[in-house]
């Protein structure tokens, strides 16, 4: 396996020693590294990372899709794992806790979305996990690919002890991204909701409509999925290749939740909402997006996009999983079969969500 160029700094002041994985270039397979982080300040908390799920996005940040990656990169932002070390002014967290990062490590703290505990929507741009940059300092940020990750206790979620650790993990990206969009929608009884794709993002959606209490229909194309969605709570299931299926739900429901990250069209699904009803975007497709105006315009339907949770709503997320029984479905795979993890993403062999076990790091 190639060798990503080692970090010379190993004994640097103010810093910790890390190992993971990582990618030099969008052209590049994942490889062993060896690199710094930060040593913990007043306010950091150190993590030693137990488990990290691995989402589509990662593949997209890995390829350069949206041009903007940065290199070396070490991704994974689905962390979880025990607190090691805290600086001296932490007051949240303790030596052994149980916690989790997701996908935002930091953000500017002062704009409205920030004071409104919406930081995904900071409007100075939050933190990524990975690819961003710090504030302050600009030094680039590196994901839960690896052994260790140091994060300021305000961007720490606290896991409980009743669910398995390996499973909580999928919930710090493919759980929240799916739970916010429907709390902020008030989604429940009586809600006719259909959940486009049923991977990583769409089994968590499943879960929670069900468990909101909505009325919850699958849209696949793969008819071989259908009990496996109905065993995650759906009562319904269309195949959206059956003509006679996808005539049967033509104005039925009032939400459709998009968790595709690939190509497709969305002026399809928009004829199978009610009038008034919404189209919620939650996957990114590398493409852009082509609506055609007449069948929004002429029944009032909305399309909206969502990303992830604020920290207080994602530890909402987290309480509510933890009250109600609710985990990402997982297949847990050892640090060295990344490269055929991302393979079998790709073609959509999961179920539901890769987590990287990082005791094999």
């Amino acid at each position: 396996m190639p060798q990503v160029q080692t970090s010379a700094a190993s004994t640097a002041i103010g810093t910790i020693p890390s190992k993971g994985y990582a990618a030099g270039a969008a052209s590049a397979q994942l490889a062993p590294w060896n690199f710094e982080r930060r040593a913990p300040g007043p306010h950091d908390v150190q993590i030693d990372i137990r488990y990290c799920g691995i989402c589509h996005t990662d593949l997209h940040f890995l390829r350069n899709d949206w041009g903007i990656s940065v290199y070396p990169m070490v991704p994974g932002h689905e962390i979880v794992g025990v607190v090691t070390h805290v600086g001296d002014h932490v007051h949240k967290f303790k030596e052994g806790d149980l916690v989790g990062v997701g996908c935002m490590v930091e953000s500017c703290r002062v704009c409205d979305s920030c004071n409104n505990g919406e930081q995904q929507y900071c409007h100075n741009g939050m933190t990524l996990t990975y690819n961003g940059a710090e504030k302050g300092t600009g030094n680039i940020t590196y994901g839960g690919y690896s052994n260790n990750i140091v994060v300021n206790e305000d961007f720490v979620l606290r896991v409980s002890e009743k669910l398995p650790l390996e499973a909580v993990a999928p919930l710090l990206c493919a759980g929240i991204t799916t739970y916010s969009p429907m709390r902020r929608f008030k989604i429940g009884k009586g809600d006719k909701v259909a959940v486009l794709g049923l991977g990583g993002l769409g089994h968590m959606a499943v879960k929670f409509a069900a468990s909101f209490g909505a009325d919850v229909t699958v849209l696949s194309s793969s008819s071989h999925k259908e009990a496996d969605a109905k065993r995650l709570g759906a009562h319904n299931f269309v195949v959206t290749t059956n003509e006679e299926q996808v005539k049967k739900v033509a104005k039925k429901f009032d939400y459709i939740i998009d968790t595709v990250s690939s190509k497709h069209n969305d002026n399809f699904y928009l004829e199978m909402l009610k009038s008034k009803g919404t189209l919620i975007c939650l996957g990114v497709p590398a493409e852009p997006r082509e609506l055609h105006w007449y069948p929004l315009q002429f029944q009032g339907r909305v399309v909206v996009g969502s990303i992830i949770g604020g920290i207080a709503e994602t530890q909402e997320m987290l309480d509510y999983c933890a009250a109600n029984n609710i985990t990402a479905d997982i297949e847990l795979i050892a640090m060295r079969d990344i490269h055929q993890a991302y393979d079998r993403m790709e073609k959509s062999d999961v179920k539901y969500r890769f987590v990287i076990d990082m005791a094999t790091l």
